[in-house]
């Protein structure tokens, strides 16, 4: 039986990545004024109409992160009462949820976190995706992803040299999310561990190398690196 797969936040950059996949699958990308997930009668709605198998929840506020310090209501509508509301609603037809979650929720200074690791997000939008994470750990049928993605190209013209992730391009993530379909739990999504600058000037040898300890206006945490090995084995097995 063909895989029916709702994406929620479908009209958003990693969504855009996945509705050019070519795949088997039928995937559902509603927009907000078909389903909003800040109204739980909606979700369930779109669900009784399209009886998706797998639910992929993107729908939320991420950029700019600071306006999760200015907005404080929107951010706990969308990264947490919406998730609540998904969760409640695939809670009730058993329905597997894929969530995507962040890296940022980890403390971002020693890195190479793995997924049993202490959480302390380390900005406001992270402690928003926590408060999703905590209502799809009530549901055993999910998978929560952190994840720690970015756009191809890198979208900054500048990279911290001091600072590390495990930056991993959209459409690498797109590639392999429909392997993860049944797997649950919790698993780190991401790529090598290295500075930002690194990362970035693979595909542009012209970036230009700044520091994070020169610019200590922007709240980034100083290694947010991921621990992947999960991530390598689970893969290795699908």
């Amino acid at each position: 039986m063909k895989k029916r797969i709702l994406v929620t936040g479908g009209s958003g950059r990693f969504g855009t990545i996945l509705k050019k996949l070519k795949t088997n699958c039928r995937f559902f990308f509603p927009k907000k004024k078909t389903l909003d997930i800040t109204k739980f009668k909606s979700i369930q709605k779109y669900i009784k109409l399209k009886k998706p198998n797998f639910v992929i929840h993107l729908a939320g506020l991420s950029r700019p992160m600071n306006i999760h310090d200015r907005q404080i209501k929107k951010s706990i509508n969308l990264n947490i009462i919406g998730t609540c509301n998904i969760v409640k609603a695939c809670s009730e037809k058993n329905i597997k949820l894929i969530y995507f979650s962040t890296n940022y929720v980890y403390p971002g200074k020693e890195g190479n976190y793995m997924e049993s690791d202490s959480l302390l997000p380390v900005n406001k939008y992270a402690w928003s995706k926590l408060g999703g994470e905590c209502a799809v750990q009530l549901y055993k049928n999910s998978l929560i992803l952190r994840l720690s993605m970015t756009e191809r190209p890198f979208v900054h013209k500048a990279a911290f040299y001091d600072a590390r992730n495990s930056f991993i391009y959209h459409d690498e993530v797109a590639k392999i999310l429909l392997k993860l379909l049944h797997v649950k739990g919790i698993l780190n999504i991401g790529g090598k561990s290295q500075s930002i600058y690194n990362f970035a000037k693979i595909e542009n040898p012209r970036i230009k190398k700044i520091l994070l300890k020169k610019n200590k206006k922007i709240k980034m945490p100083i290694d947010s690196s991921m621990n992947i090995t999960k991530m390598k084995r689970v893969l290795k097995n699908r």
